[in-house]
C-alpha cells in the first residue's frame, strides 16, 4: 500500500507545478491592467502607476515573478488580494464551505436519483424504462450547464414563485455564520423558517449541478450491473430459485458497488469544479463566483492562488478515492 501511495504522490507533483505555470500564465495573458483597475475611474498618474506595479512586483521580468510566486507558495503564502486586502487564503478559507455545502447537497441527490435510476435500467435492459432512463442521463450529461439554470430559474422563481433567484438564505434572516454551513447555522440559529429559507435557495443550485454527476453515475450503475448481471454466481443463483429482488440486492448490487463509489468519489472532485458556472448563475457567495469575480478584475493573487487551491483539493479527493479502491479491491495495488 505504501509503495502505491508513494506512486500516486510522485505523479502529483509535477501536476501541481504544471498548474503553478498554467495560473501564473494565464492571468498575464488577459488584457487589462491589474493596478489601472484597482485604480478604478480615478485613475492614476504615470508616476503613481509605476510605484505601484514596482510596489506588487508587476515590473520584475517573467521568471523573478514565478519564482517569486512559487517560493511564496512553497512556504504557504499564496498572496493578497488586490481588491479586498486580505489573505488570499482567509478568502478562501471563508467562502470554501459554501462551495462544498452545495457539492455535498449535489452529490447526495445525484447519487439518490442516478444509482438506483442505473440499477433499474440494468435490472429491465431493453425495456421502455431502460430507454427512458438512458434517454434521460444522456440528455442530462449533455445539458449546457448555463441554459439549464436559466430554464429553472426562469420556471420555478420567475413563473410559478416557488424558489428564490440568487444568495443562501433570505435577507430578513441574520445571525453569526460560523461554521460558514448555512443550513446548520440556519437551524441552530433559533429563527423561526431560517432552515426552510435556506433549504430554499439551495434547491435549484443543487439540481443544477447535480444533473451531469446523476447522469455519470445512471450510466456507471447501469454498465456496472450489467457486467455483474452476466457473472456465473448471478446465473447460479436463479438457478437455485433465489428472488430476483434477493439476487439484486445481495449478490449483484453489493459487487457492482465498487465501480459505482469510485465514480461518486471522482465526481466529488469534479463538482468543486462545476461549482464555478452553477454559483455564477445563482450568485451563490462560495470559490466559483470568487474565481469568477477575480478575473474579471484582474485580481491576480486570487486567481493564481485560487486555481491552485482548487487544483490541490480536487487531485486530493482523488488520491483519497484511489487508496479507498485500492483497499476495496487488492489487485489494484499491484498493477
Amino acid at each position: 500500500m505504501l509503495r502505491f501511495l508513494f506512486r500516486k504522490l510522485i505523479v502529483i507533483v509535477p501536476v501541481l507545478i504544471g498548474i503553478t505555470i498554467v495560473s501564473f500564465g494565464f492571468v498575464r495573458i488577459l488584457p487589462g491592467d491589474p493596478v489601472m483597475l484597482m485604480a478604478g475611474e480615478r485613475g492614476l498618474t504615470p508616476e503613481r502607476h509605476a510605484q505601484l506595479m514596482a510596489q506588487f512586483g508587476y515590473d520584475r521580468p517573467i521568471l523573478v515573478q514565478y519564482f517569486s510566486y512559487l517560493g511564496d507558495v512553497l512556504t504557504g503564502n499564496f498572496g493578497t488580494s488586490l481588491v479586498t486586502k486580505k489573505p488570499v487564503l482567509a478568502d478562501f478559507a471563508a467562502l470554501f464551505p459554501a462551495t462544498v455545502e452545495l457539492a455535498i447537497c449535489a452529490v447526495i441527490l445525484a447519487a439518490l436519483i442516478g444509482i438506483p435510476l442505473g440499477v433499474l435500467a440494468a435490472v429491465k435492459r431493453g425495456s421502455w424504462f431502460d430507454q427512458i432512463a438512458m434517454s434521460i442521463a444522456l440528455t442530462g450529461y449533455s445539458m449546457p450547464i448555463f441554459w439549464w439554470g436559466l430554464l429553472l430559474i426562469i420556471l420555478f422563481s420567475s413563473t410559478l414563485g416557488w424558489t428564490p433567484v440568487s444568495g443562501r438564505i433570505g435577507l430578513m434572516y441574520y445571525f453569526p455564520n460560523p461554521t460558514g454551513f448555512m443550513l446548520w447555522d440556519a437551524a441552530t440559529s433559533g429563527q423561526t423558517g431560517a432552515f426552510t429559507s435556506a433549504v430554499r435557495h439551495l434547491i435549484l443550485p443543487s439540481i443544477v449541478l447535480a444533473t451531469i454527476p446523476m447522469a455519470v453515475l445512471a450510466r456507471q450503475s447501469r454498465s456496472a450491473m450489467l457486467e455483474i448481471l452476466g457473472e456465473d454466481y448471478v446465473r447460479t443463483a436463479r438457478a437455485k430459485g433465489l428472488s430476483p429482488l434477493r439476487i439484486v440486492g445481495l449478490h449483484a448490487l453489493r459487487n457492482a458497488l465498487i465501480p459505482i463509489v469510485t465514480t461518486l468519489g471522482l465526481q466529488i472532485g469534479a463538482l468543486l469544479t462545476g461549482a464555478i458556472l452553477t454559483e455564477t448563475i445563482f450568485s451563490w457567495p462560495g470559490i466559483g463566483k470568487w474565481m469568477v469575480d477575480s478575473i474579471s478584475k484582474r485580481d491576480y493573487p486570487v486567481v493564481q492562488g485560487g486555481l491552485l487551491l482548487i487544483a490541490a483539493i480536487v487531485m486530493a479527493v482523488n488520491l483519497l478515492v484511489d487508496v479507498l479502491y485500492a483497499v476495496i479491491n487488492p489487485r489494484i495495488r499491484h498493477k
